[in-house]
């Protein structure tokens, strides 16, 4: 097969930066038009005679998906996670998967620190009581919400965004513990920042931030026991994935006010949110924004692009994950 008869095809619409690199390759390319999350029964329609396709960290790119794709070399995951595509299965029949790496630090890192400062100081109930004509002047007593500065920040996953999560918080005075697999030397010579078990994370923190990868062991890490570890006083965010909390136990927590409140841009359910969540007005809830800068996302679908033009051409940087 020559490279220029390669099909292509794109789940969702991306920045046209990236697929304008594959058009000048002449690849054959199908941009699906619907803006909803497609469905296994769609795409085991569209992948059998594709070379490659680019999907969103949404689409259920499964075994039976990837058993039924006859010609495809590539599946490049405009994402930097790719816990929605079964590995295992694409490796045995030799198709390279790739993502998106480095790209999205910062972008996903500001949000986060974003959420933590609207959680802690009630910027979405403040901005909806001015819009709705109930701020009548200033009270001592009004949305009284929690410091930020000098505070101990309790990071959950040390890698690229976790790490700028802590540079961050350093910005802050922030006390900066963290729980990681491996020790970070880095971030403990710049930011003093000090590695410790999760229980005593939990403990100490008065904001806990959630920056690591969905994987077997990190599913629902944190569940009804650790966060009643955790302060009445203090704010979770998560921006890394929705199922490592337990969304009804936290639901639970921020109803009883075990916890002060909570940032969340990720779903265990996604694009479903837990009904009780939305009820609850000492919780942040974004619709996954995590990267969603133009700059970034422009960036992430050059990167998708080149991931597939690499494999296709057998040459060029590829972000391969297996």
């Amino acid at each position: 097969m020559k490279s220029k008869s390669a099909r292509i095809f794109i789940t969702k619409q991306i920045p046209e930066a990236g697929i304008e690199l594959m058009r000048q390759k002449g690849y054959k390319i199908t941009v699906r038009k619907k803006d909803t999350i497609i469905t296994q029964q769609e795409l085991l329609r569209v992948v059998k005679n594709v070379d490659a396709l680019l999907c969103m960290l949404t689409d259920p790119v499964n075994k039976n998906v990837i058993y039924a794709m006859e010609n495809c070399k590539v599946i490049s995951t405009y994402a930097v996670g790719y816990n929605n595509i079964d590995v295992a299965a694409a490796t045995g029949k030799d198709i390279t998967v790739t993502n998106t790496p480095g790209v999205l630090t910062d972008a996903t890192a500001d949000i986060a620190f974003g959420l933590l400062l609207a959680a802690a100081r009630h910027f979405i109930a403040g901005d909806k009581m001015t819009r709705e004509g109930k701020f009548i002047g200033w009270d001592p007593m009004l949305l009284l919400g929690k410091p930020v500065a000098g505070k101990t920040i309790g990071i959950i996953g040390a890698g690229r965004i976790g790490s700028a999560m802590a540079e961050r918080s350093a910005g802050f005075g922030m006390k900066i513990l963290y729980y990681s697999r491996t020790r970070k030397p880095e971030l403990e010579k710049n930011l003093n920042a000090r590695k410790v078990g999760l229980k005593s994370l939990l403990k100490q923190s008065d904001f806990v931030s959630l920056h690591c990868p969905l994987t077997p062991k990190t599913h629902h890490l944190l569940g009804e026991a650790e966060l009643k570890l955790m302060k009445p006083s203090a704010v979770l965010i998560n921006t890394a994935r929705g199922e490592v909390v337990d969304e009804n136990a936290l639901a639970r927590a921020l109803r009883r006010k075990e916890l002060f409140a909570a940032g969340l841009d990720v779903y265990e359910r996604e694009p479903k949110v837990e009904r009780s969540l939305l009820t609850l007005p000492n919780v942040i809830l974004l619709p996954h924004l995590g990267s969603a800068t133009d700059q970034t996302r422009e960036k992430m679908a050059r990167i998708a692009a080149r991931n597939i033009i690499g494999v296709l051409e057998g040459r060029g940087k590829v972000f391969r994950v297996n």
